[in-house]
């Protein structure tokens, strides 16, 4: 669910928003999303207004409301890793709106094959406050062995994947406390273009509207082949 889609041929509101934007975290290069995504077959604005990183080096991703259209964030790193493990330490989280969807994922922009390389660790209950608020996901992710939902404390977090031939072993900790595991070894994408994404947007298709703007600090992105 993670993937967004960029809209091909429609020009830029902003003739800046063509120049590129880009930021170094945790000892890498990322590039700002800077065009609109759809969501849900909602299409939403994504702005490098809504990401910074602080003094103390952790990433701030925001959703705003402007002009009554939600705006959203978006940055994807400028190389490919490959197997190996990803980690993201998150500072505590504001239960979020039903619609608001934190999103930690693989993603090849480039090959549609291997269902475009993806690999998921998502926070949100897509509009729906009765689900739980995590999940573990590899594509396709309509194939239900393909998703492990889990809660997540609004506390601070460490999310993180195993990526190796065969299987991908994602874990949530608290600390040291596991709040979440989960392997699969079904459908594992071999390496190619993939590149490590992080978004903060509103689900288009929520039963819940949004109804309040949201923001997440990621203090560290780590990766150990």
């Amino acid at each position: 669910m993670a993937a967004v889609e960029t809209v091909r041929g429609k020009p830029p509101a902003k003739a800046e928003e063509l120049a590129p934007k880009r930021i170094r975290f945790s000892g890498y290069e990322w590039e700002i999303r800077q065009v609109p995504s759809d969501s849900g077959g909602v299409m939403h604005a994504n702005s490098a207004a809504n990401i910074r990183i602080d003094a103390a080096g952790a990433l701030h991703l925001r959703i705003t409301q402007e002009s009554g259209a939600w705006v959203c964030a978006e940055l994807y790193m400028l190389r490919s890793l490959g197997y190996g493990t990803y980690s993201f330490k998150v500072k505590p989280t504001p239960r979020f709106d039903p619609a608001t969807v934190f999103g930690m994922f693989l993603w090849d922009d480039l090959e549609g094959g291997q269902n475009h390389r993806e690999i998921d660790i998502e926070l949100s209950q897509w509009g729906d406050p009765a689900v739980k608020n995590a999940q573990f996901v590899v594509q396709p992710n309509y194939i239900p062995a393909n998703s492990f939902r889990f809660k997540a404390p609004a506390s601070a977090l460490t999310h993180s994947f195993r990526w190796e031939p065969g299987i991908v072993t994602f874990r949530t900790a608290e600390g040291s406390r596991t709040v979440a595991e989960h392997a699969f070894t079904s459908g594992i994408p071999t390496p190619g273009g993939e590149a490590v994404h992080i978004n903060l947007y509103v689900y288009g298709k929520a039963r819940t509207p949004q109804q309040h703007g949201a923001e997440v600090v990621i203090e560290k992105f780590e990766y150990l082949p």
